[in-house]
């Protein structure tokens, strides 16, 4: 008679530890610390925004930090991450009340997601570039405000030059954001490769 082999299959514990149920590998620590991380600066630049530079004006104008963190993450990020992340980012921003309207969802998520694809596609990936993009999207972003506020009634024509200078001042405090942005975003390493 022949032998009967051990099998080498062993079904799982039927026991589950509590340790072992909420085990998180060091990919995911890291992962969660970048987005916490992400999620902090953009609930203290809010207060920031809200409290303090929104009633510093200059020639009648100030500055949307908002807006210049939502983008710098999008482009940092990249497609994949970054459009996700700016739909559900422009959505808590508008249900913040501090959003100008429902419409900068669909303005910082299209003019984010163009930004970053333009970036991917035609530059490479340096300070410069991502920077670049981004305020680019962010002048855009002011401008569409603009024409939404003037088909709205909510705003006048002669108001121009104040939406650009908020873009200036805005795109101005983008350079030093980059820097933070940058640095949590390299948190647990650049998973991409472009």
């Amino acid at each position: 008679m022949a032998k009967r082999r051990r099998s080498e299959f062993r079904p799982d514990p039927k026991r589950i530890s509590l340790p072992k149920l909420f085990y998180i590998t060091q990919v995911q620590r890291d992962r969660m610390l970048k987005w916490g991380g992400y999620i902090l600066s953009m609930i203290l630049l809010l207060t920031m925004q809200d409290t303090i530079l929104s009633r510093v004006r200059l020639f009648g104008a100030t500055t949307d930090l908002m807006a210049c963190v939502i983008l710098l993450i999008t482009v940092i990020e990249g497609v994949e991450v970054g459009s996700l992340f700016v739909v559900a980012a422009s959505t808590l921003y508008y249900f913040s009340g501090s959003a100008p309207g429902p419409y900068c969802i669909g303005l910082l998520s299209f003019i984010g997601v163009a930004a970053t694809l333009l970036r991917q596609a035609y530059l490479h990936r340096s300070k410069l570039s991502i920077v670049l993009c981004a305020g680019a999207a962010l002048m855009c972003y002011e401008v569409g405000l603009y024409i939404v506020g003037v088909a709205q009634g909510l705003t006048r024509w002669d108001r121009i030059f104040s939406f650009l200078l908020t873009g200036g001042y805005s795109f101005a405090l983008m350079i030093p954001l980059y820097d933070l942005i940058n640095k949590i975003g390299l948190i647990g390493g650049n998973t991409w490769k472009e």
